[in-house]
């Protein structure tokens, strides 16, 4: 046979395409494509087996698949009846495909997300269509996010309303996402390409599809008109009736072959949000009742037989905290097992098992990071899990770090200590993270709880901020590194020695690692068998041994890598000797300085001065030094002379101060004598500085300035070094390295808030003092910003008010408070207007001169000092400005105000007006009585109360303003509502039927505001009962139906306003009785039924095991009619008139207690229930365990005895 596709398109001469299997077709033998408009058509000719393929037509971006499925033609047609109708041709379109009930396929090939991909379509004008979409989550991280877009940016979610429903499913069980796009009512605008695209993470998909819109047509050749005929035959149009016959069609009807389902199955098995659709869909009425008794057909969930309470789903503990987690188990005597990741848990010191009833606990002490892990409690063939999160504690810094300044080279230690021992902290240098690097620049030390930061060799890079950083805080300290700068403690000294002596120069440096050369008279100094040079740790010498009269001249150490020298001069003493008489008179041979007599020696303190002067007489002289009027002797003090032949020796071990001032040695013999003075002074570091005073302090500043010392040692000042320190720290450092000349000095880059203290050393030449007194702590703070916002806000003839803002910036000091100052024009005197601050940030001025012209200002104030001021932009003329009066009236006191008797009412009204006003209330044209209503007033406002309102506060009430000839009125209308009074003149007028007709008048009293309603009601006379006829009813008349025929009725009516109904009714003074129709009513006849039924029982005994002297119950059911008579047996005895036992019966429920069992007591329990219809047996067996282990009893006073 022969098969025709047929497909049409939306645009005529579209291009379309035609393919099998994927590959393209052609015209041909066997393929026959032809076009005619919209309308595109491929015919196969004489199909075979091997047509059965997979077919498509593309059309632009569309694509249709659809398949062919080829038969064996059957060896004996089927004839069809004679009335059916010819079957149509074998043409299947767009929507159908040739294969006989197979619908096309149009699954496009899928990829990425979709497991179904929306499809093209067409709607016709004003119907619906769906677009589906599924997404299978099984592989998501992130449930998937879907946008629909037509064309290709208009995305659809901002257009849902009325033609355009977005709809989202999730199947559980399959895990697949289901969106829907439902366009109702289609509209021919809304074709066009469309496109979905979904996405998840870092996953996307998407696919295109069309929508073709087509208009809505008539069938061709059908006229309506034709439709309604007249059955009439006189050729009248008009006459006859309608007949519609021709529009009705055979309708063919579809049987159900599908089984029924269970509604009930279908809804347990359903989520809830699908209730109302299974409703819909199984016509389902009572949806609300059906799902009340599916609640209760639902299971319980199975309780543990082991557990009567388990563990928390998780738990929380600090770290080093003790934990306790805690079951309950249903047997006493159950043994427990805990397990801690899997692993049981043996107890230890740590882990303690404990055991109180029914409770077993598990308690874990100091819990460590190792204990937070998920634990399990087993007990028999149950467990129940939880998680245990150990949270640990914020480490905190202990000490902080502290501020250092280093020279260059030097080992830097920045040394922390935190709150807990092995605790692991973060270095940071300027913001950047500090890490241990192959040049071993940066060591990390932990001690305990200490933690160090090593920096060797510090050069200029390493300045910065340093910071350690724990969870629980941080700390930051400055390092700063100078270049290292040279000291001299000791300089050499000028020295004075005779021929064949020692000369020794020596000199003190403040870095042992520095070496010199050594120059004389600018050539340098070669070591060789007389001259030695010595560098010991911080000491250099240059030793000259028999000192020769070459030898004499001007000595220089130059220290290696450093721009500067030291230098002292050698002097050489000649003794000359000459031929003399005998009786030489004495001559003292003093050759220094100058060569002259009087000399000047100078000597650092604590050096040793020796003064070897040689001496000439005959014979030998004798020889006396005196200082003043003191003899300096011979001896082993500190200060002492020597004698030896030709020589007098002046030594001073350790030089001090005190031992500054004019020696005079005397020689004399027989032939005279000679005398000499000389002046030794000793010079020293200079004495420390006077206590440092702070002048000003800045945010991170201050002026520091201090006294020059009392004694300058000997030697000029040549400057100070300075030194601060945190308060509460120990370390000290230094500002500057380089001497600083002046007194006063500006110290910087401190931390705003932080507690310093500072001190001062003087240097000279000598050296550098002792530090001075510490200055009195102080905090570096600046002022705070000036106050902003100043302006004027009243002004009197004496008085006037400022108000400002607080400044922008604070600071890290309190504020203390604000100052207001004020000067004339024209002057510069400023006046304080209070005496001290003020917290306020507004103040009133008092006792000004009217018509002063003043200008203001004000400044916040802190621990720095004042801030800049804000001043008024112009003086102020310190005069009262008029001011008209003006109301203020609220806009709810605009409209009637409405109050309920009793209520409050409390009004403020504000005004402004200056000066003060005269405020006057009015009701009715007279001023108000302080008896009938509060007034208070104010410069500002004016307050109307009344405590309890009554009616007749209701009215007008008028406030006038009044400043001299100036005025303002206003008025406020207060209304005082209550209860209305009851209706008047409530009757019957007439009867009928079931139906009464009542009339009523309006009350006297309405409350003093408009009756909204009424309320009816009626009542049997019999009973007396209400019940309400009409609720806010508005009329005066009304008509009570559906009454009871028989029954004799009353009624009442109830005046309603907005405050309420009256509180007493108007009851009509006559009846209305209901006539009965006639009518006779037969009582039905029932067959009697035999109910009787012999016993059975519907809850056996179960048996038992219990502890011995606890009393016990056993308990069963039991039905049958009539009512059985029950007895009870142990081991097939009757007990029913034992005292020990008691039977109870209640609803079918049988009970037999037992008082205080022992071991006799168990056995078998029979219960043995007959009536006349039959007999039923149920029996268990009793079990009596001992109160206590066997071979031990207690008697009544708790001893306890063997058995």
């Amino acid at each position: 046979s022969s098969v025709v596709f047929e497909a049409e398109t939306e645009k005529p001469d579209a291009k379309v395409k035609w393919q099998c299997n994927s590959k393209d077709i052609a015209s041909g033998d066997k393929y026959l494509i032809t076009a005619d408009g919209k309308k595109h058509s491929l015919a196969l000719k004489a199909i075979t087996r091997e047509d059965a393929n997979v077919y498509a037509v593309i059309a632009g971006g569309s694509k249709v698949k659809f398949d062919l499925k080829v038969i064996s033609k059957p060896d004996a047609p089927i004839e069809a009846p004679a009335d059916a109708p010819a079957p149509p041709a074998a043409a299947p379109t767009e929507d159908q495909t040739a294969a006989p009930g197979q619908p096309p396929d149009t699954r496009q090939d899928l990829t990425g997300l979709f497991t179904e991909k929306p499809q093209s379509g067409e709607v016709t004008v004003g119907e619906n269509i769906t677009f589906v979409a599924k997404v299978n989550a099984e592989s998501l991280l992130k449930k998937p996010t879907i946008k629909w877009f037509k064309g290709k940016w208009m995305d659809l979610a901002s257009k849902s309303g009325k033609h355009l429903q977005l709809k989202e499913t999730y199947d559980r069980s399959s895990k697949v996402y289901t969106f829907e796009m439902q366009i109702i009512e289609a509209k021919p605008n809304f074709a066009g390409a469309y496109r979905c695209e979904v996405a998840s993470r870092d996953k996307f998909d998407s696919c295109n599809f069309d929508l073709a819109v087509h208009e809505a047509c008539a069938a061709e050749g059908f006229d309506i008109r034709a439709a309604f005929r007249r059955t009439s035959n006189d050729g009248n149009e008009d006459s006859g009736e309608l007949d519609f016959s021709t529009l009705l069609r055979k309708r063919v009807v579809q049987v159900n072959t599908e089984p029924d389902k269970d509604v009930w199955e279908v809804l347990s098995h359903a989520p809830p949000s699908e209730y109302e659709k299974i409703a819909f869909q199984h016509g389902l009425t009572d949806l609300r009742g059906m799902l009340k008794r599916l609640k209760k057909m639902k299971i319980e969930e199975k309780k543990s037989e082991a557990f009567l309470k388990k563990l928390d789903p998780a738990y929380q503990v600090a770290k080093g905290k003790k934990i306790r987690l805690a079951i309950e188990v249903a047997n006493a005597d159950a043994e427990v097992k805990w397990l801690k990741n899997g692993q049981e848990i043996q107890p230890s010191g740590r882990y303690i098992f404990d055991s109180v009833d029914n409770m077993r606990y598990l308690i874990i002490n100091h819990c460590s990071l190792a204990d937070d892990a998920a634990y399990c409690c087993v007990v028999g063939e149950e467990k129940c899990t939880t998680e245990l999160f150990v949270k640990e504690p914020p480490i905190e810094i202990v000490k902080n770090l502290e501020d250092q300044m280093v020279m260059k080279g030097e080992r830097v230690e920045l040394e922390c200590e935190v709150s807990e021992e092995g605790a692991n902290v973060k270095w940071e240098k300027d913001g950047v993270e500090l890490t241990r690097d192959e040049s071993f620049k940066y060591r990390f030390k932990k001690d305990g709880c200490k933690h160090v930061l090593i920096i060797n060799e510090a050069t200029k890079e390493d300045c910065g901020h340093y910071s350690v950083k724990t969870n629980g805080g941080e700390s930051m300290a400055e390092l700063m590194v100078q270049e290292k700068d040279l000291e001299v403690y000791q300089s050499i000294a000028d020295l004075t020695v005779k021929a064949k002596d020692q000369a020794v120069f020596k000199c003190e440096v403040s870095d042992e690692n520095v070496r010199g050369t050594w120059y004389k008279n600018g050539a340098e100094v070669k070591q060789d068998a007389r001259i030695n040079i010595t560098h010991i740790g911080r000491i250099h010498k240059l030793t000259i041994d028999e000192v020769k009269p070459e030898d004499e001249g001007d000595y220089t150490f130059v220290p290696d890598g450093h721009a500067f020298n030291l230098s002292a001069k050698l002097n050489f003493i000649e003794v000359k000797i000459d031929y003399v008489p005998r009786q030489d008179p004495p001559k003292i041979h003093l050759d220094c300085m100058g060569r002259t007599p009087e000399s000047t020696i100078v000597v650092v303190a604590g050096n040793k001065l020796r003064l070897d002067v040689p001496i000439t007489g005959d014979p030998a002289p004798t020889v006396i030094w005196t200082k003043g009027e003191k003899v300096v002797t011979e001896g082993d003090s500190r200060v002492h002379v020597e004698t030896t032949k030709g020589h007098c020796i002046f030594t001073i071990e350790g030089a001090e101060r005190q031992d500054e001032g004019r020696y005079s040695v005397v020689v004399r013999n027989p032939a005279g004598e000679d005398t000499a003075d000389i002046n030794v002074k000793v010079v020293d570091v200079p004495d420390p500085p006077q206590a440092p005073r702070i002048l000003s302090l800045g945010e991170d500043s201050c002026v520091v300035q201090w006294d020059p010392p009392l004694f300058d040692g000997g030697q000029p000042v040549i400057g100070y070094v300075l030194e601060r320190k945190k308060k509460k720290s120990y370390r000290w450092m230094r500002l500057n390295f380089d001497p600083y000349s002046e007194t006063t000095y500006e110290a910087k880059r401190m931390i705003e808030g932080m507690e310093y203290e500072m001190r001062v050393y003087a240097v000279n030449g000598i050296g550098m003092s002792r530090h001075s007194p510490a200055s009195q702590p102080f905090v570096p703070v600046a002022p705070t910003s000036q106050p902003i916002g100043l302006c004027l806000d009243d002004i009197s003839d004496t008085s006037i008010s400022l108000k400002w803002r607080p400044p922008e910036r604070i600071g890290s000091a309190e504020l203390e408070g604000y100052g207001v100052e004020y000067c004339k024009e024209g002057t510069d005197e400023w006046i304080p207007a209070t005496q001290g601050l003020t917290d306020r940030t507004s103040m009133v001025i008092r006792n000004l001169t009217t018509g002063d012209k003043l200008k203001f200002r004000v400044r916040a104030y802190n621990m720095a000092g004042p801030s800049a001021p804000d001043t008024l932009a112009q003086p102020v003329t310190i005069r009262e400005i008029m001011e008209r009066p003006k109301i203020w009236i609220p806009r709810n006191l605009r409209q009637t105000l409405i109050k309920k008797v009793g209520e409050t009412v409390n009004l403020v009204i504000k005004f402004q007006g200056k000066p003060k006003p005269k405020v006057t209330w009015i009701k009715d044209g007279e001023p108000l009585s302080p008896t009938f209503a509060s007034v208070r007033n104010s410069d500002v406002d004016t307050i109307f109360f009344i405590r309890n309102t009554e009616r007749k506060h209701s009215g007008k009430y008028d406030l006038q303003l009044q400043i001299e000839n100036m005025e303002d009125k206003a008025s406020i209308t207060l209304q005082v509502v209550d209860l209305p009074g009851p209706p008047e003149a409530l009757k019957i007028t007439d009867t009928w039927g079931f139906n009464v007709a009542l009339e009523w008048k309006l009350p006297k009293d309405d409350g003093n505001c408009e009756i909204t309603g009424y309320t009816i009601q009626k009542a049997e006379k019999k009973t007396m009962e209400w019940f309400t006829v009409y609720e806010q009813y508005r009329r005066t008349n009304c008509v009570a139906s559906d009454l009871i025929m028989g029954n004799e009725y009353v009624f009442r009516v109830f005046a309603i306003n907005q405050v309420g109904p009256s509180q007493e009714p108007c009851s009509s003074t006559d009846s209305a009785y209901i006539h009965k129709i006639g009518m006779e009513y037969k009582s039905p006849t029932y067959k009697d039924r035999d109910f009787s039924q012999a016993p059975k029982f519907t809850h056996p005994l179960v048996n038992r095991s219990i502890i011995a002297g606890y009393s016990t119950t056993l308990s069963c059911s039991v039905r049958g009619i009539p009512k059985p008579k029950v007895t009870w047996y142990k081991n097939k005895m009757d007990i029913s008139n034992e005292a020990k036992y008691r039977m109870f019966c209640k609803q079918g429920v049988l009970t037999l207690e037992i008082r205080k069992p022992c071991t006799f007591d168990g056995g078998i329990y029979m219960c043995k229930a007959v009536n006349d219809n039959g007999e039923d047996v149920v029996e268990c067996k009793l079990e009596v365990r001992r109160k206590y282990p066997p071979g031990r009893y207690k008697d009544t006073h708790g001893s306890t005895f063997l058995d």
